[in-house]
């Protein structure tokens, strides 16, 4: 952890360029989904500055992110969106930062737009070669296809067992959604990283770069390792791989006050800005 350091500071542009790497991944997972499924289910619509999309039934990448940092939409789109999400019976699930132009809150909500959550975004800056972690016993290294079915259970098991702190998940995702969704991950050009201490899989996370922003997601810890520096040395060395790659800042969303926002702040992230879910049912 940095000290005596001044904290990251989050400007419009700043928030602009993460979130453009956001929407650049949510696309092409979406992408991937329906290559995935060989069929013509779903879409992907660019919107002021961001992308509507719908990868498939239950799907996190189901959203609209990156919206507010390339103009208000119009009523037209969001009626052309609207109208997409409903013909598949799927709500309108808008992931808006608060730093985007407040016109399009008073405009979501004026068409009957509902706030169900506030994520957190946090970043640091990477300069040089970031240390990399390594406690006794933990060995922290990319995952290939071959052992995807390994990496998937300890996802699952560490997110079935979260730490009580902060609030909590307003949904948990079913093990086939989250299955394709760790698949359009891969294919989307992100990397899934397994954690092993004393040889048995202890842990996992995954990594996506784009424009020089590393957007760090996913880490998780079965309960029986925890406490142990699994988290430590999944996060140092996604930081070092994403510094080597010639990433200059790394982003990682939590929910608020939670165990995860905790721990990253604790290793020098900075709160940057905060997301509101908005959702309109069909």
């Amino acid at each position: 952890m940095n000290t005596g350091r001044l904290p990251l500071f989050c400007d419009t542009a700043m928030a602009q360029r993460i979130e453009r790497a956001e929407a650049q991944l949510i696309a092409k997972a979406s992408e991937a989904a329906h290559r995935r499924r060989t069929d013509d289910v779903g879409f992907v619509i660019p919107i002021a500055g961001g992308v509507a999309s719908f990868a498939e039934a239950g799907s996190p990448y189901n959203k609209v992110a990156g919206l507010g940092f390339g103009g208000v939409p119009g009523p037209a789109t969001l009626d052309e969106i609207e109208r997409a999400y409903a013909a598949l019976a799927a709500p309108v699930q808008v992931e808006l930062a608060h730093l985007a132009d407040p016109a399009i809150g008073a405009l979501l909500t004026g068409r009957g737009y509902r706030l169900i959550l506030f994520d957190n975004v946090l970043g640091l800056v990477l300069l040089g070669e970031p240390e990399r972690v390594t406690p006794p016993g933990v060995e922290v290294r990319p995952s290939g296809e071959e052992e995807f079915e390994s990496w998937l259970d300890i996802v699952l098991h560490g997110f079935a067992h979260p730490d009580v702190q902060g609030v909590p998940l307003h949904d948990e995702l079913p093990r086939e959604v989250i299955t394709g969704a760790g698949r359009d991950f891969a294919a989307a050009g992100g990397i899934r990283y397994i954690a092993l201490r004393d040889g048995v899989i202890a842990g996992g996370a995954r990594l996506r770069m784009a424009d020089g922003v590393a957007l760090l997601a996913g880490a998780t810890t079965a309960p029986a390792h925890r406490r142990r520096g699994v988290q430590a040395a999944l996060l140092s060395a996604r930081l070092a791989d994403a510094a080597a790659a010639g990433c200059d800042i790394a982003v990682v969303t939590t929910l608020p006050g939670s165990k995860s926002q905790q721990n990253v702040q604790r290793q020098g992230f900075d709160l940057l800005y905060t997301r509101a879910t908005l959702v309109r049912q069909p």
